[in-house]
């Protein structure tokens, strides 16, 4: 008996590290470093390497791929997205391959637009992760698909030595990511054209806080916001708006992460209480009510400190959290049950 207790041993030895062949188009946007979004680069190209159970390897190419090189060298095929942007359309021989195929998803809405459901069968996918919500995912694909919810993106050494909250412009609150025209005419034409593709549909509430006089709005230029890095951009401000409709982004742990005072759209609408963030702790809950008060509330009296330990210790709680390492720890488990 002792024998088979020590190749036991040895096989959850041998197993406790992975060897993940990352498959993806050369000319992918997201891992191109001057992208203005850097998270999925971050996490694809720098972190996963990082984790002591991870041994990457990483195979680029155009529009096909042999995945029997592969053979014998891998224990986990990783897709950065379900969608041809990222992934070449011909992953040759696949289903021979013998290995779990593992793919992020991006969002689930566009699923029937870029015709993603066929890849499942096509590239041989055993399960997928992302950020989003279950819920959500399973609004738009099978329930028969495995997806775990995995928070990634944040790279914590890239909020580190951000400008202190009491230096920060505190009389204005800052909002930023993709919002819908506030003109009459651009309003009118989306509800006709594109009811359900619009800014306005997916960030509503966001939007409508442009109309404030006191928010402070700027689109990206070119790859970046104006001549800054995300996080050096939100730590000018002592609060920002995260407000998203349907589902929570990015910007719901960025912008704590760089001790901002966030606030935070959650409704049953958009499952954001996944995330664990607590209201008037973490972050101050918003919604198409209340938004304008919570917003005077702050503004009346920017220097009360319990908006600077609102913001820190909703820094704390995200980067203890909702870091790649976190990330990384959950995909890791999640291989575990494949393999």
């Amino acid at each position: 008996s002792s024998d088979v207790c020590s190749s036991d041993l040895l096989i959850v030895t041998l197993k406790e590290k992975f060897k993940v062949a990352l498959i993806f188009k050369e000319d992918y946007s997201f891992f191109n470093p001057n992208h203005f979004d850097r998270t999925t680069r971050d996490f694809f190209l720098n972190s996963l390497s990082q984790h002591p159970q991870l041994e990457m390897s990483y195979h680029s190419c155009k529009n096909e791929f042999d995945t029997s090189k592969l053979k014998g060298k891998c224990d986990i095929v990783l897709l950065a997205n379900n969608r041809t942007d990222a992934t070449p359309d011909k992953l040759i021989g696949i289903k021979n391959l013998g290995v779990p195929v593992v793919s992020r998803v991006g969002d689930p809405h566009h699923a029937q637009k870029y015709d993603q459901i066929s890849f499942h069968e096509k590239w041989n996918i055993s399960c997928y992760f992302g950020a989003i919500p279950k819920d959500y995912f399973y609004k738009y694909y099978p329930e028969s698909f495995r997806y775990d919810t995995i928070i990634f993106g944040l790279e914590p050494t890239l909020y580190k030595n951000l400008r202190s909250f009491d230096e920060r412009i505190k009389n204005r609150i800052l909002n930023s990511g993709a919002t819908g025209k506030l003109s009459l005419k651009s309003r009118l034409a989306v509800s006709i054209l594109k009811p359900k593709q619009s800014a306005w549909y997916f960030y509503k509430l966001r939007t409508m806080c442009n109309y404030l006089p006191y928010v402070d709005y700027k689109g990206i230029r070119g790859s970046k916001y104006p001549d800054l890095s995300y996080p050096d951009y939100l730590s000018q401000y002592r609060a920002a708006i995260a407000a998203t409709t349907y589902y929570p982004t990015q910007k719901y742990w960025e912008i704590p992460a760089a001790g901002c005072l966030t606030f935070m759209e959650m409704t049953e609408k958009n499952h954001g209480d996944y995330l664990g963030f607590q209201d008037e702790k973490t972050a101050i809950f918003i919604n198409k009510q209340n938004y304008k008060e919570k917003f005077q509330n702050f503004l009346d009296d920017p220097d009360n400190p319990k908006w600077k330990q609102i913001a820190q210790s909703g820094k704390n709680y995200t980067l203890t959290h909702l870091t790649n390492i976190r990330a990384i720890e959950k995909l890791v488990d999640l291989f575990k049950t494949l393999i």
